[in-house]
Parts: structure tokens; C-alpha cells; sequence
């Protein structure tokens, strides 16, 4: 990450964060009436949007039916205007099925799946507005549309990006920090249990700051966990109130 002055001789960012400080993250579930669950999360100016369906019938083929545990089918896609350059196809494109990949692989850790044998669960997300931390707005937003949908999970899946600047490891890179290039992972953790569901790296890193830079993506999605988790409680308490509980 070179040229731009990522991080001051004080120690603050761009964006006046320090180094492993979260952007300001809001989110909402049950936004959506007629899917199984629904959330919206904006995280800083990254804002994304998650709807789950089932556990269902297999559609389609009956051939795709898993005996022992359902199976978990992940789409993502982006808004034409989620960023400054506009998009001929806001889904299907190579990264839109690679980031569905690692959505799929991602939640098949955390799902209990072998509950739900020879069924099929959805998940749609799609980012209306891109500004860094995109994977991570996902998993964020899915994991609450899954709660919302009452599918059983082992834990919360909690997602950050970390990078490396002046020998400083810096959390939930924005979309500058990003574009200077330089390395950065993205991690989804299970906190309860310090599992990790998934860790990609963009760029080489020398192992001698691997491990402050995984460390930096753990700390911060626990931070997420303890946001998510107060939403969660939140609509459970405005559902109660609702049903008359």
C-alpha cells in the first residue's frame, strides 16, 4: 500500500480510524415479508443486502439431493450502481460466481446441515453499494437472513478484511486502502469457537506479519459479533412486543 498516506505519523487512517477500529456498522433483519429471512447491513458506506429461503424441496433435479445434509446454494450480485463503474452484468461474471463460491463454503461451515437432509437452503445476496469489505458485508448480511430464517447454525459466522501498512496491521479495509494494493486477507470466523469457516489472501505476506494481520481480522470480527448479536437480540425483543409476548 503505497502513495496515499494510509496511516499518519499519529496512527490514524483515511478515514480518521485507527488501526484496528471497525467502520460504523447498522443493520436490520426481516426486511423482507415474503422471503423465509432477510437482513440489510451497512458497513460504513458498504451496503448489502441478504434473503434466505428454506430449508426447501430440491428444485430441479432430485439427483442434486444430499442424503445426509442439505444443501446450501449461494448467489451474489451487485447492483449496476453499487460502484463508480457501471456494470453490463451484475451477476453471473466470473467474481460474482467466485464470491458465491466462498459464500457456499463459507456458510456449509456454520449450517447444521445434517439437520435438514435432502433439502435446500438459498441464499441471495446482493451489494448495492460497494466501498471495501465486500465479502465481509455479506457474510455479515447472511448470517443475520439465516438466523432470520430460524435455520440452525453452530455459531454466528463474523466477517473482516485486514491489511498491512508501515508495518501496522489495519482492520476492515475501506475501499482507498483497498485500491493501494498491497496485502490484505478476508477471514469469516466462527468466535464462539475461533474456527475459522474461511481465510483468503489477495497478495503475498511475509509470514513474520501473517499472523498480526490474522490477528487484526479475528479481533475485528469479534467486534462484529458483539454488533451482530445486539441486532439479533433487538428484533427478537420487537417481535416479542408484536406478538404480544
Amino acid at each position: 500500500m503505497a502513495g496515499l498516506e494510509l496511516l499518519s505519523d499519529q496512527g490514524y487512517r483515511v478515514d480518521g480510524r485507527r488501526a484496528g477500529e471497525l467502520r460504523k456498522i447498522q443493520a436490520r433483519m426481516g426486511v423482507f415479508a415474503q422471503a423465509d429471512g432477510s437482513a440489510y447491513i451497512e458497513q460504513g458506506n458498504t451496503k448489502a443486502l441478504a434473503v434466505v429461503y428454506g430449508p426447501h424441496e430440491i428444485r430441479g433435479s432430485r439427483a442434486r439431493a444430499l442424503p445426509d445434509r442439505a444443501l446450501v446454494n449461494c448467489q451474489y450480485s451487485s447492483a449496476t450502481f453499487s460502484t463508480g463503474e457501471r456494470k453490463r452484468r451484475p451477476h453471473g461474471d466470473r467474481k460474482s460466481c467466485e464470491m458465491g463460491l466462498q459464500l457456499r463454503q463459507t456458510f456449509e461451515a456454520a449450517i447444521l446441515t445434517q439437520l435438514h437432509p435432502r433439502s435446500q437452503i438459498d441464499i441471495y445476496v446482493q451489494v448495492l453499494q460497494a466501498d471495501g469489505g465486500t465479502y465481509a458485508a455479506c457474510v455479515n448480511a447472511a448470517t443475520l437472513a439465516v438466523l432470520d430464517a430460524g435455520v440452525p447454525m453452530r455459531d454466528f459466522v463474523c466477517a473482516c478484511s485486514a491489511g498491512f501498512v508501515d508495518s501496522t496491521a489495519l482492520a476492515d479495509l475501506s475501499h482507498v486502502e483497498e485500491a493501494a494494493g498491497g496485502p490484505q486477507l478476508a477471514l469469516a470466523l466462527l468466535p464462539a469457537s475461533g474456527q475459522i469457516a474461511l481465510l483468503e489472501m489477495d497478495a503475498r505476506l511475509h509470514e513474520d506479519h501473517l499472523e498480526q494481520v490474522l490477528e487484526a481480522a479475528a479481533r475485528a470480527a469479534r467486534d462484529v459479533h458483539t454488533l451482530l448479536d445486539r441486532v439479533v437480540r433487538q428484533h427478537v425483543r420487537e417481535a416479542s412486543v408484536l406478538l404480544g409476548d
